[in-house]
This record gives C-alpha cells, sequence and structure tokens, in this order.
C-alpha cells in the first residue's frame, strides 16, 4: 500500500511541478539534477499541464564503481531532496517540504487502506462522502497538516472518519463580541444548535463559578485546539474568569475536507461550525482572522440579499449557505504587539454557516466539488458513476454541470463584480438522479472580492467606511474562476470524462460566449476581465512553499505569479449549450 500511494504522489509531485516550470523536462521526459537524471512516462493537458503515469519513474545516478545505475524510483523524499537542490531552495524549507510531503504521503495510506469502491460511494451523505476524497489536486503536500501528531490525525482529520464532540467556552463579553444577521439572536442561535439540558448546564457552570452568565458569550472550540493552545496561551484568561470551559455539548460532528469546519451528524440541520486550527495546511495556517469572524454576518446578509432579488439567480436555484452568525476574540495583548505571526492572532473565534441538509430534497444527493475529481485506488473516477447514474451521455451531464455551477458564476462575477472562490471544498453540487440540478457556494467571506470599479448593480458595499472585502480589477477578479474552477477543477476533469479535449473545453467557451450574447451590456467588463484570451496569468501554488519557505509572517502573503499559461478556450470552437440558452 505504502508503495503504491508513494508512487501516485511522486507521480502528482513531478507533473505539478512542471506544470509550474519549477522544472522543466528535456527531450521529452527526462530531468537533469546534479547528481541524477529521472525519467518518466507523461501525458500532457490543457493549461500546459503534465499528468505523469504513476510507476513510470526511472532513476539514473552514478554507482559506487562510477557506472550510471538505472532504476525504478517511488521514493518521494529522494526525489523532493534532488529536486530541492536543483531549483536552489534552501535546506530549511527543504526539510519543511519534506516533513510536510511525507505527512500527505501517510494520511493518503491510511485513506486507502480504508477505501471502498466508487460504486459504494454516490449514496453515501455528502459529509460522509467528504471524508473518502483524497484531496487538493493541485497541491501535492495536501495533508501536511503541520502541528498534527498522527495520533491527531487518527482522531481529527476527514478520512478518519471519526466523529467528535465539540468543547465549549464562554468568553466574557469584554474579551469576546457576538454577530448575527438580523433574523438571529443569540438566544435564538443558542436555542437551535444546543438541547435544553445542555444550555441548563452550561449556565450553572457559570452560576457555580458566581459569574453572572448574561455577562458571557458562548462559543465552540475545536477539541485539539483547546488541548494545544487555548489551555496555554489563553492559560491566564481562563484562570481569572475571563474564559470559562462549560464542557462538551452531545452532538457528534465530523470534519469536511478543509479540516476546521466541521457539520453535525446527529442533527444535520444545525450550522456548520468553521473553528480555529493552529495547523499549517494546503498553504496557510487553518486559524480564523479577527476582521473575518467581525464581518462574516454583514458579509452574508449583503450578499444574501442580492442573490434574494435576482431573478436568474432564483430561476437556477443557486444556494448561498450563508455564515449567519460569529464571536471574534482577540487576545488582549499580542494585538497590540506589532509585526505577529498571523497564526497567533486567529486561535479563537468561530462563524456559523447554514447547513446543507435542508436544501437536499427527497430523491438528491448532494456532493462536494471536489468528489468530481476522486479515483478510487483501483483506477476508477467517481465522476463515472454520477454520469452512469444519471442516463446522460458524459457529454449532456457535464453540460449540465456547467449549466447549475459555471453560468451562476458568470453572472456574479459580470453582473455584480463580486467572485468568490470556487474550488473543490467550496462548493457543493446537488443532483436529482444523478443529474446538477443546483450549485451551492460557501466559505463566503475568506474569499469574497468585488471590483475595484464601482458597479450600480451590487449597490452599497457592507464595508464601505472599514474594508474588509479586497477590491481587485477585472482581470485580477476573473483569476479566481481560473485558478479555482478552470485549473484547479477543469483540467483534472477533462481526463476523467470520455470528452476530447476541444469538446471539454469547447462547451466552456460555448457558456461563456452564451452569456456574453444574452448579456451585450456587460461586455466592457467581459473585456476585462476575460476568459477567452490567449492566455492567463500563472500562479504557482507549490512553488509559492518553495520561495517562502516555512517563516513566521505577520500577513498570510499573497501567490506571487510566474509567467502564464496558455489558455485552452482561445483557440476551440464554441459548442453551444444544449438547452439552447
Amino acid at each position: 500500500m505504502w508503495r503504491e500511494c508513494s508512487r501516485r504522489l511522486l507521480a502528482k509531485i513531478i507533473g505539478e511541478l512542471c506544470f509550474e516550470q519549477r522544472l522543466t523536462p528535456e527531450q521529452g521526459c527526462v530531468l537533469h539534477f546534479a547528481e541524477s537524471v529521472y525519467t518518466f512516462e507523461a501525458e500532457r493537458t490543457a493549461f500546459d499541464g503534465w499528468v505523469v503515469t504513476p510507476g513510470s519513474v526511472r532513476r539514473a545516478a552514478s554507482g559506487i564503481l562510477g557506472d550510471d545505475v538505472v532504476e525504478p524510483c517511488e521514493d518521494v523524499q529522494q526525489f523532493l531532496v534532488d529536486a530541492c537542490r536543483h531549483m536552489g531552495v534552501d535546506g530549511s524549507t527543504t526539510a519543511g517540504l519534506l516533513s510536510e510531503t511525507t505527512s500527505t504521503l501517510a494520511a493518503d495510506v491510511a485513506l486507502a487502506s480504508t477505501a471502498r469502491p466508487v460504486a459504494e460511494l454516490t449514496s453515501l451523505p455528502h459529509i460522509e462522502l467528504d471524508g473518502h476524497l483524497t484531496g487538493h489536486p493541485w497541491l501535492f503536500a495536501n495533508k501536511g497538516r503541520v502541528g498534527f501528531a498522527e495520533s491527531d490525525r487518527e482522531r481529527y482529520a476527514p478520512e478518519s472518519r471519526t466523529p467528535v464532540r465539540l468543547a465549549w467556552l464562554a468568553a466574557h463579553r469584554g474579551l469576546a463580541e457576538f454577530r448575527a444577521t438580523s433574523t438571529v439572536s443569540e438566544s435564538s442561535l443558542f436555542a437551535d444548535e444546543l438541547d435544553a439540558a445542555t444550555r441548563e448546564r452550561f449556565t450553572e457552570a457559570l452560576n457555580d463559578l458566581g459569574l453572572d452568565p448574561a455577562a458571557y458569550v458562548w462559543l465552540p472550540v475545536h477539541p485539539w485546539q483547546l488541548d494545544h493552545v487555548v489551555r496555554t496561551m489563553w492559560a491566564p484568561e481562563l484562570a481569572t474568569g475571563r474564559l470559562v470551559e462549560l464542557g462538551e455539548a452531545p452532538d457528534w460532528y465530523l470534519p469536511t475536507q478543509s479540516v476546521r469546519t466541521m457539520c453535525n451528524v446527529d442533527s444535520p440541520g444545525r450550522a456548520q461550525v468553521k473553528l480555529p486550527l493552529r495547523i499549517l495546511n494546503t498553504a496557510v495556517y487553518r486559524g480564523i482572522p479577527p476582521h473575518c469572524t467581525a464581518a462574516a454576518p454583514m458579509t452574508t446578509q449583503w450578499l444574501q440579499g442580492l442573490w434574494s432579488r435576482d431573478k436568474l439567480l432564483s430561476e437556477w436555484g443557486t444556494v448561498l449557505l450563508g455564515e449567519f452568525a460569529s464571536v471574534t476574540v482577540r487576545h488582549p495583548h499580542l494585538t497590540r504587539a506589532g509585526d505577529v505571526p498571523y497564526q497567533w492572532l486567529e486561535t479563537l473565534g468561530c462563524i456559523w454557516r447554514e447547513p446543507l441538509t435542508p436544501h437536499v430534497g427527497p430523491g438528491e444527493t448532494a456532493w462536494s466539488l471536489a468528489a468530481a475529481l476522486h479515483v478510487d485506488p483501483w483506477g476508477t473516477p467517481l465522476v463515472g458513476e454520477f454520469v452512469r447514474l444519471s442516463g446522460l451521455s458524459a457529454a449532456d451531464w457535464f453540460a449540465a454541470l456547467l449549466r447549475v455551477l459555471l453560468r451562476p458564476l458568470l453572472h456574479v462575477l459580470y453582473t455584480y463584480g463580486i467572485t468568490v472562490n470556487p474550488h473543490g471544498e467550496n462548493v457543493a453540487i446537488i443532483c436529482s438522479g444523478g443529474v446538477p440540478v443546483r450549485a451551492v457556494i460557501h466559505d463566503l467571506v475568506d474569499d469574497v472580492n468585488v471590483s475595484v470599479e464601482p458597479v450600480p448593480e451590487r449597490g452599497l458595499e457592507p464595508d464601505s467606511h472599514d474594508r474588509v472585502l479586497p477590491r481587485k480589477h477585472w482581470n485580477v477578479l476573473r483569476q479566481y474562476l481560473v485558478d479555482a474552477l478552470l485549473v484547479g477543477v477543469f483540467r483534472p476533469l477533462q481526463l476523467l470524462l470520455p470528452l476530447t479535449e476541444a469538446q471539454f473545453w469547447g462547451m466552456v467557451r460555448g457558456e461563456v460566449e452564451s452569456y456574453r450574447n444574452r448579456h451585450p451590456d456587460l461586455a466592457s467588463r467581459m473585456d476585462a476581465g476575460t476568459l477567452l484570451g490567449p492566455s492567463f496569468t500563472r500562479f504557482p501554488l507549490n512553488g509559492y512553499r518553495l520561495t517562502l519557505g516555512y517563516r513566521d509572517l505577520a500577513q498570510r502573503p499573497p501567490i506571487p505569479s510566474a509567467g502564464e499559461v496558455p489558455n485552452p478556450m482561445h483557440s476551440v470552437s464554441a459548442i453551444a449549450p444544449v438547452d439552447g440558452w
């Protein structure tokens, strides 16, 4: 199992580093390093991508007698050390990357050892299905989770599929702030999220300490964060009663692919809870910035207002899962300490998000967009099962996916000058009989951006004075759609569907052209943020870590650009949407 997983991960590492042009193969599929030469077999994909065949990698190096020794290579660590030396990566970064990637490999092995054939996955509820998925399709160290021990992975990682209970804290109102949308109050939230006996038990815990329950805000905390961060970093607040441990609530939760977002499996109609974790995973520490917890409800209320008034979004049934309540807790001293590494300022707080389950009707199923990229250990793609269940051709099924997913994203981008970050974890698809019928968009406040240019259709932003929503030019706004969806999801998806590259990207282009034809008044915006030009800016997600290293930074740094990638839609003929839209 280890060897097979190592072969797959090594193939991914080589492919993605070649795609990002951190490595440049010569003479087809040959990498020349100072002390070794690697050869491999690969298929070229859209955006100048590389898909390396697992098990095809060979390494040549000088033996002790001076002769060249060529042998199969499946050693991820050996390759990374060779490649990092070639790329000029410093030793500290190499060590960090080696650890993060090996942790990913260990998680891959654990996942593969309990894997089920894709035919058995299609009927699972979305939160259970998340525990079977293999992770970010682009980042190769996608389960690094720096800070987790192996015992933590076994208990808290999605692939462990182990429900956990959440601990709860009471935070004094001098330390914490509760915010919510206009239809939600503290009392109504906790009445919905906690049963009467638990609320009574929490209240009695404060009374027993001689504290006034009305002076406190309640919030859940991840059990790992409680043990590793709250009881140490926040020990003075616990000792003085500004923070009080209330105990566990009875409901069981499972983590989504993002690890820090928890879904209630006992009562699926209750909220999803997004909780900070001071672990480094997929590029950044997984805390929650205080400005995000504070802004989440107002951002949700604003977006839901736009959503409810838009006839097309209503017609398409596009769902927005609002982040309707939050608790913000700022550290009383570190906030005044200057350039503190950002992860230390994001250790406590929570966001409650609307659950997905109530939006799934009778006979319908839901799955995160990442599920469309899942391939079981026997080489069978899950998306093939989705297509089979639908009874449609692969082309018609993909057309349905574009209709419910790409179409509303284009509309929100060009009509309102708003973009979300529609990668596999931030989008879910609802199907009826296997046919995609609605898209669900979530994870808002961290990932919503708006155009620098004022757009009358979106009205006044909720942060017109204290800016929370990043302002971006049109060519940058469209890049979120390019990287998260086109490169991050559609690039690997095209290889899993029995469609030619021209057919696949022609259908995507057809949706873009159809939207433009129906909205000629938006032509200037669509030109400024075009999806049909010859190339897009390249943002190397893996190269970001190689460049940045593992040093502490005061801010989450932006990913630096690195050249351009060719646009597969630029030269293909558009294929009009099958519904004639």
